[in-house]
């Protein structure tokens, strides 16, 4: 896509909420819709993406130049009219969650025990879902009163944050940790760290992969993304 305006600038809709107007027009979604911001700081956080994408007139960009928008434009058009499938599909990382599931080599489980386990001791406080852990990779059935639980917690977000869950959660592997990031209990680079916890140990002895470091670099990014959405779309 080329650029095609000079300006990019954050107005509040007379409808209420904000939007993004480039050049005067109006930033629309893939259906049609105009782009629409609850927050202030969310839209114009969105402009300055569109004033940089793409540099100049007539420079290229893509929609890897615009990342706040593709999640307001996920959170707007594909959660908010109907949530329910998405509170669904992230609740079940519940019924696998990585924190549950301990290594059998000595060293690692009790690494994982000493930083994974105070998270599990807080979904059982703070969200009222304890959770069993096992060894090795054998599933462990969790409680259907803590699944439900963690249902109730993930139902509790708007559309913005069912957004940002839905970014995060598959990158950690653990509801427990995407939780934890969405509720202001740790920040991206902390949910980051114990999710790679286990490929970071295993470096230690076998030295760190190029390729695997990359991927690591990446998920980070999106991390920070969906916490950074997460505080400009309530702030």
């Amino acid at each position: 896509m080329k650029r095609f305006w000079e300006a990019a600038v954050a107005v509040p809709r007379p409808e209420g909420g904000h939007t993004v107007l480039l050049d005067g027009r109006p930033v629309r979604l893939p259906g049609g819709a105009v782009l629409s911001a609850a927050s202030r700081s969310l839209a114009e956080a969105i402009a300055a993406e569109w004033q940089q994408a793409g540099g100049v007139m007539g420079g290229a960009m893509t929609q890897e130049d615009v990342p706040l928008t593709r999640l307001l434009g996920t959170a707007q058009e594909r959660i908010a009219p109907d949530p329910g499938p998405m509170i669904e599909g992230i609740a079940k990382y519940g019924e696998t969650d990585l924190l549950c599931y301990r290594s059998e080599d000595r060293k690692l489980a009790a690494r994982q025990a000493q930083q994974w386990q105070p998270l599990l001791d807080w979904a059982a406080l703070a969200l009222d879902a304890p959770l069993g852990v096992t060894q090795g990779l054998m599933p462990v059935a969790q409680r259907p009163q803590s699944l439900a639980a963690l249902q109730a917690a993930v139902a509790r977000h708007d559309a913005a944050g069912l957004a940002a869950l839905g970014l995060a959660v598959p990158i950690l592997g653990s509801l427990v940790l995407g939780l934890a990031l969405t509720l202001g209990r740790l920040d991206a680079d902390e949910v980051h760290r114990l999710a790679v916890l286990d490929e970071v140990f295993q470096e230690e002895f076998w030295g760190s992969d190029a390729e695997a470091e990359a991927r690591r670099a990446d998920r980070l990014v999106d991390l920070r993304l969906a916490q950074r959405f997460m505080a400009l779309a309530h702030g």
